[in-house]
């Protein structure tokens, strides 16, 4: 099943559920980086929690994250927009610990820290950005997005995120939702939505046991009859990186920095980031870049 995302309303418009798969996506991004099992899980639910906040922004906005923890794995960044494409790395990708928590899961929280902070920055087009951060408040990433909604969006809501990883270290399951209490909402529709939750199955296993982001949302509203549909995006890995991007890049590092990079490095190895594709540049590529840098 390819992955998607599905936004929905539930209780007659009073609750925003947005639900995805995005097992194929977490897979190609473990492959491209060569994450182990917790930074692989801290990676993905990032990556998830990012597309639901893309999601939820106006056409051609996008969203950058970075999770700023204490741990092992170091700085978390991902990018996503309204269209269901998203991108993200790790800094130190080789993290995993044999022993997992008392819930028996990996031990995300020890990878990604409990201090440090979370912040979102939004691109609104025109040179414009918000940014809003928030401390880290577990580690576990769906709690600290759902911290961030509360405290900075001023929006109730409960991210749930996960990733499922094979013994051999590939991804075999990814996913997760978010539910948001909108206006108007009552008690009697609060508390029937905190049974449901808690009700709920981890959204991994749901995932791996064959669930769609359609049967998730059924799960969280307390039902399909209760469920509007409004959208469904394919979700996918891509970079935008290009040769001309890293280009620009070489040449705000300014004259006496590129001259440097021809007579001592005879060229340039870049590579990106989020995909880690390679851009390799000449010594007559870097000529032409450093005659037309200011």
């Amino acid at each position: 099943m390819s992955d998607y995302l599905v936004k929905a309303l539930a209780y007659n418009g009073y609750v925003r559920i947005y639900a995805a798969v995005t097992t194929e996506t977490i897979r190609e991004a473990q492959e491209r980086h060569d994450t182990w099992p917790v930074a692989s899980a801290a990676l993905g639910r990032t990556m998830t929690s990012t597309l639901f906040l893309g999601a939820m922004q106006k056409e051609n906005q996008k969203i950058t994250t970075k999770v700023e923890g204490n741990g092992p794995i170091g700085t978390i960044i991902a990018d996503g927009d309204t269209e269901g494409t998203i991108r993200g790395y790790v800094m130190n990708p080789h993290v995993n610990f044999e022993e997992l928590n008392s819930a028996h899961k990996l031990d995300v929280r020890r990878g990604v820290g409990t201090e440090g902070t979370l912040s979102v920055v939004k691109d609104l087009g025109f040179g414009e950005n918000f940014t809003g951060q928030v401390p880290i408040v577990s580690g576990e990433i769906g709690e600290d997005f759902t911290y961030y909604l509360a405290n900075s969006e001023q929006i109730n809501s409960s991210v749930g995120v996960g990733v499922l990883v094979n013994p051999d270290t590939s991804i075999r399951a990814a996913g997760g939702f978010m539910v948001q209490l909108l206006p108007g909402a009552d008690e009697a529709i609060i508390e029937e939505i905190e049974r449901n939750l808690a009700s709920c199955p981890t959204v991994s296993r749901m995932i791996d046991s064959g669930e769609t982001p359609e049967d998730i949302i059924a799960r969280l509203a307390g039902g399909k009859e209760n469920v509007q549909i409004l959208e469904k995006l394919p979700v996918k890995f891509e970079c935008n990186c290009s040769k001309e991007r890293f280009k620009t890049a070489i040449q705000s590092l300014g004259k006496d920095q590129i001259r440097a990079m021809i007579t001592e490095d005879h060229g340039a190895d870049t590579e990106c980031h989020f995909c880690r594709r390679h851009y390799e540049f000449s010594e007559s590529d870097l000529e032409e870049i450093y005659q037309e840098a200011k």
